[in-house]
């Protein structure tokens, strides 16, 4: 070693030993990443990000169902499972500029970090209380959530103030949007349709659609005429998936426990991926996108059976996965977390 070299690594060692030293390192350190750039900005098109993309099976580096979509400057989420809201905020969302969360059912998978969700865009300076939209349950999910949390909105607006945090816009309010419900927002039209979810009564999925762009998400569902229906012609479809070979291989493999009825009751309410194929063809899908993957993929075998069938070009997303819409463009950029 030179001794330019030794030098180097003498400094370097009396930096990280010395409490001077760790003090420049940390302001370093923190200074690149506050100034790490937002995993959305503002964008003439549609942008959509997976916050969530397992099923309630749990998977290492998954968080369950959440897709936020971002329409010019406003942000949205449908559904917000487990861990979503924490994969949002570390990847810098906006989240000031959430103005609401749409939801297709009230399963505990989709459903679960709403409450981090209203917490960390309250936090972020959102400046209208968080609206939720979904079909007939929605106010009793929204109301229950705004009571379980009180005391939660309490001790935060008495330690930073009202002034930083006003307490009217720590309580959600809860919208009514049964399937078949238009709402226009600007140049954004979002469109609620019911699905197959038997027996969870009502669901439903969303369509977006922002100057000639359009993005489906099917919620929780099985492939049937009113899915195809809602996803005709959309540029990008976000659906349910649930590969049935490795499901029953799951299932013979827990003969004799609880879990082999779980596995048995959940192959009939997914969409399995031997129909995804003709979703696509008879709806004129330009590209599908799988998440609420049953279950997520967790090795390179699992992924080649999952993807039997599947329509060429099928994307099986991740945690952090963006695609851009812009519009006046037929362009699908995919952006790998």
């Amino acid at each position: 070693m030179t001794m330019t070299g030794v030098l180097a690594v003498l400094a370097g060692a009396v930096i990280w030993h010395s409490q001077a030293g760790q003090d420049w390192l940390l302001k370093r350190a923190v200074a690149i990443a506050m100034s790490r750039p937002a995993a959305m900005s503002e964008f003439d098109g549609l942008q959509v990000f997976m916050c969530g993309t397992s099923s309630p099976m749990p998977a290492p580096g998954r968080a369950q169902a959440c897709v936020a979509v971002l329409a010019g400057s406003s942000l949205y989420l449908v559904d917000a499972g487990a861990g979503s809201a924490h994969v949002a905020t570390l990847s810098r969302l906006p989240l000031e500029r959430l103005e609401a969360i749409f939801l297709t059912h009230f399963h505990s998978d989709h459903i679960a970090a709403i409450p981090d969700f209203n917490l960390n865009s309250w936090v972020a300076g959102r400046p209208d209380p968080l609206l939720v939209y979904g079909p007939p349950g929605v106010a009793q999910v929204v109301d229950g959530l705004n009571d379980a949390y009180g005391l939660d909105r309490d001790y935060r607006v008495a330690h930073h103030g009202e002034t930083l945090l006003a307490p009217e816009l720590g309580m959600m309010q809860s919208r009514l949007m049964p399937a078949g419900t238009r709402l226009e927002r600007g140049e954004l039209t979002i469109t609620s349709f019911a699905v197959d979810h038997d027996p969870v009564r009502p669901a439903v999925g969303y369509r977006f659609d922002y100057g000639g762009r359009s993005v489906v998400v099917s919620g929780d569902a099985v492939v049937s005429p009113g899915l195809i229906d809602a996803a005709r012609n959309a540029d990008l479809l976000l659906q349910d998936s649930l590969s049935l070979p490795i499901i029953q291989a799951l299932e013979a493999a827990s003969a004799g426990t609880r879990m082999e009825q779980i596995l048995l009751d959940i192959q009939d309410y997914h969409a399995h991926t031997d129909d995804l194929s003709a979703l696509v063809a008879e709806g004129g899908v330009r590209q599908l996108a799988l998440y609420h993957l049953v279950p997520p993929p967790q090795n390179a075998l699992f992924e080649k059976i999952f993807r039997r069938s599947l329509p060429d070009g099928t994307v099986l997303t991740l945690d952090g996965m963006r695609f851009e819409l812009p519009v006046g463009s037929d362009d699908i950029r995919m952006v790998a977390p």
